[in-house]
């Protein structure tokens, strides 16, 4: 019988992690899964979401219940038929598939399908909702990375491109609006936002505007992030979004994220790669699928105190593998 260990952890911030749509986070708060089979342990990790999204199941109780049928042996194809795509399958799947991996005797990577070893990739800053003045001074602090995405979704945003904008001139610049603003704010904003040089917004409108989407005429590609869940997503995202945001938070782990990436790929989407917050081991997965990504979003260590050891290299914006972190 397999020894199955479910944990909570709690990882302080360096400062409160601000978006539109919630309330201020101080801690990321995680539920870890270890599970030992004849010697080998595979882990995983998803962000208790629930803690901080109130109308989010309650990630730990989803984990715990398939404890039995963890013991028991299930494997990840039998996983996908008793726990939804989500946060709470993503860290239960992510342990059984590096299991897998290490029962196979190959490497994750190789497991997964991949051709080649995961190389190092730029990876996105993100910058905390705040006032103009605030984000400018974020900015000018981490101008010597070379992308930052600017967290946004208020009434009024664009003082807040525009300052970040003047304090880092020469740095790629992406932006997540947390579904926050109306199909006329992001009409009004796309030509400036041009001008100044925005590569990316992510997920602009709520649910019920995105339909709108269709009839824009943007240069700016538009990438689904709450939209994009899983494959039964891109249908209906085809011909509204430019591109999706693949996080195995929302996927709900390795094995449907790579077939979403598969998927996404053959629809003509561009890809993203993100992540909640979390330490390195909800981020070592996720690297594996960022190599086949246009834009890189794997920052959660960066706004801890602290990472858990071993952990992934974060060194001036690019995240380099480091062996024994997972997989």
């Amino acid at each position: 019988m397999r020894r199955v260990e479910i944990r909570v952890e709690k990882w302080p911030l360096h400062e409160p992690f601000i978006i539109s749509r919630i309330a201020p986070q101080l801690n990321g708060e995680v539920v870890v899964v270890e599970i030992e089979e004849d010697g080998l342990i595979g882990r995983g990790e998803c962000e208790r979401m629930d803690v901080f999204e109130p109308e989010y199941p309650d990630v730990l109780s989803m984990v715990e219940s398939v404890k039995k049928d963890l013991e028991h042996g299930i494997n990840r194809e039998q996983l996908q038929q008793l726990l939804p795509s989500g946060a709470a399958r993503n860290a239960v799947d992510c342990a059984l598939f590096e299991l897998d991996a290490k029962q196979s005797g190959h490497s994750a990577w190789k497991y997964a399908g991949f051709k080649q070893a995961p190389k190092a990739v730029t990876t996105v800053f993100t910058l905390s909702l705040g006032e103009p003045d605030g984000m400018a001074k974020a900015a000018k602090q981490n101008n010597h990375l070379p992308i930052l995405k600017l967290k946004l979704g208020t009434a009024d945003d664009m003082p807040r491109v525009r300052a970040v904008r003047a304090a880092a001139p020469d740095v790629r610049l992406v932006i997540d609006a947390n579904t926050g603003w109306c199909f006329e704010q992001l009409k009004s904003y796309l030509p400036e936002l041009q001008k100044l040089g925005i590569e990316m917004v992510e997920q602009p409108l709520p649910p019920s505007e995105e339909h709108l989407l269709s009839e824009l005429d943007s240069d700016i590609p538009i990438v689904a992030d709450e939209s994009c869940i899983d494959r039964t997503s891109l249908a209906s995202l085809k011909g509204r979004y430019q591109g999706v945001n693949i996080k195995l938070d929302k996927t709900g782990g390795m094995t449907e994220a790579l077939a979403l990436l598969d998927e996404a790929k053959a629809m003509g989407f561009e890809v993203m790669v993100g992540c909640m917050l979390g330490t390195s081991l909800a981020m070592a997965p996720a690297l594996l699928l960022a190599q086949e990504a246009q834009w890189v979003d794997i920052d959660g260590p960066l706004l801890l105190s602290k990472d858990r050891t071993p952990g992934l290299s974060y060194s001036n914006g690019v995240v380099t593998p480091v062996a024994g972190v997972w997989g």
